[in-house]
Formats: structure tokens, sequence, C-alpha cells
């Protein structure tokens, strides 16, 4: 059972959620590490609305932390603004928890990383996407996360500075 947020005046919705994956560029992803110690490494994605998806070495701390336990978090830091006046900082973040499995389908593996392929390369040509993924197909491994919890969270600096809704009194 997944704690929920203490501080729940902060939580962004779903659709804000939903925004920090989708804009986001990279993130953390925390794995079961070696010896019990967690395992936390920078990672580039992509964000389906549903799913998240990574690319990697076919071997590894990372891999082999997948392959021993599958469950896994994934944070994204939206805005970071430190604020030193006021001893804080302005942030808004994201963290999706839920388990990842490695595509062997080709077919999936294919349309992952053309995901992930249009979102950092969006203006380059299908042609010239295509030929890169080709030419890293080999060593490639996708791993795809499916988001059992999700939930995110911003200072109340920004809450209070969001319109609020108008009330009859």
């Amino acid at each position: 059972m997944l704690r929920e947020m203490r501080r729940k005046r902060q939580a962004l919705s779903k659709e804000d959620c939903d925004d920090v994956l989708y804009l986001g560029t990279s993130g953390v992803l925390a794995l079961a590490g070696d010896d019990g110690y967690p395992y936390a490494v920078p990672i580039s994605y992509v964000y389906d609305g549903e799913k998240l998806y990574f690319h990697g070495a076919k071997a590894g701390h990372k891999m082999d932390a997948i392959l021993r336990e599958p469950k896994a978090s994934f944070c994204v830091i939206d805005q970071d603004q430190i604020v030193p006046e006021e001893y804080t900082t302005y942030f808004r973040s994201v963290i999706a928890f839920g388990k990842i499995r490695i595509l062997e389908d080709a077919e999936e593996k294919r349309d992952a990383i053309e995901r992930l392929a249009l979102k950092y390369a969006p203006d380059d040509s299908a042609e010239n996407r295509r030929r890169a993924i080709d030419g890293g197909w080999e060593p490639l491994c996708m791993l795809e996360m499916t988001i059992d919890h999700l939930s995110g969270k911003e200072a109340i600096d920004l809450v209070r500075r969001r319109p609020q809704p108008y009330k009859l009194e």
C-alpha cells in the first residue's frame, strides 16, 4: 500500500502530473540495488499518458536491479527555483511508482524507441531516426514502466499564487 500525501493542498492534479511527465526531459529512476542499497540513476524517458519508457544497455547495474526486483519509482523535477530571501525553493515535481518490464517483442521495442527518438529529435526526418535506431538496435534494451501510483507536489507558495475558484458566501 502506497502512502497518501500528507500535505494534500500541495498535491498536483492528474492533469498537472501528466504535463510534468510529458514536458520533462530527464528524471531519476530508483531501483533496489546491490546489497540492499538503493540505486538511483538519472535517465531520459518518454511518457505516453499511461506508461514510461526508458532505454539502456542490455547489461549492467540497472538491468541486474530490474531483473531482481521490477518495482521502481521515477521522479521528474519540473521546477526548482531557489528563493534565498525566503530560505526556501519553489518546487514542482512528480513521482511515479510502478513495475518495469524489459520489452522483448521487436514491435513493442521498436514502437518505444521511436517514441523516444521523436521526443528528443522531433525536427529530424523519419529516415534519419530510422537509420539511428537501426544502427544501435542490437545492443539496445527498452524498458516499460507500468504506473501503479502517480503523485505530484508543488511548493505552498506556488499553490497560493494559483487563481482560486470564486466562492459564494
